[in-house]
């Protein structure tokens, strides 16, 4: 059971940082402005991380529905999530009404305070389906499973009957 909701937090988190990732990367100035309206980080470094992360973002999201580096994707995946709760906690805590940026967009806009809690609410989410990637990234119909097949003597999960559930990636099939 564990494998199948792997393979759901796989495919919910990276489709969302492939989403962010896409909608972001034709417009980034946008992007660059939506990290600049947060006032967390020294002026100097602002474009950097501005258009960086719609490629970071798609990175994250490529290889999450692929499969491939499950639990180090899953490691970055929390920790950009981790950041993007405390940007959107700050910018909440100091007044501003802010566009998160997050599918693009950005800069201040009216009233965004009332949508603070539903985007904290949903990255929480989006960081506990990847903390589940970070315990158990062994999950089904991943690259994985091909690229770094289980070693000699190491343990599969099994179906409760015996079977192991990851035959065909031990057979190398």
């Amino acid at each position: 059971m564990k494998q199948w909701i792997g393979l759901l937090a796989r495919l919910i988190t990276g489709g969302v940082w492939m989403a962010a990732g896409a909608l972001k990367l034709p417009d980034p100035s946008g992007s660059v402005r939506a990290v600049r309206a947060y006032d967390l980080l020294p002026e100097s470094i602002v474009p950097s991380v501005g258009y960086a992360l719609p490629v970071v973002e798609m990175v994250i999201g490529v290889c999450l529905v692929l499969g491939l580096m499950t639990r180090t994707m899953g490691v970055l995946s929390s920790l950009l999530f981790i950041a993007f709760i405390i940007g959107i906690s700050a910018a909440w805590a100091r007044g501003l009404s802010i566009d998160c940026g997050c599918f693009g967009g950005g800069g201040e806009v009216a009233d965004a305070t009332s949508r603070y809690p539903s985007e904290i609410a949903r990255d929480v989410g989006l960081l506990l389906l990847s903390a589940w990637l970070v315990i158990w990234p062994r999950t089904r119909w991943s690259l994985d499973a091909v690229v770094f097949p289980p070693r000699a003597g190491e343990i599969l999960p099994t179906t409760g009957d015996g079977e192991d559930l990851d035959v065909e990636a031990q057979q190398g099939r």
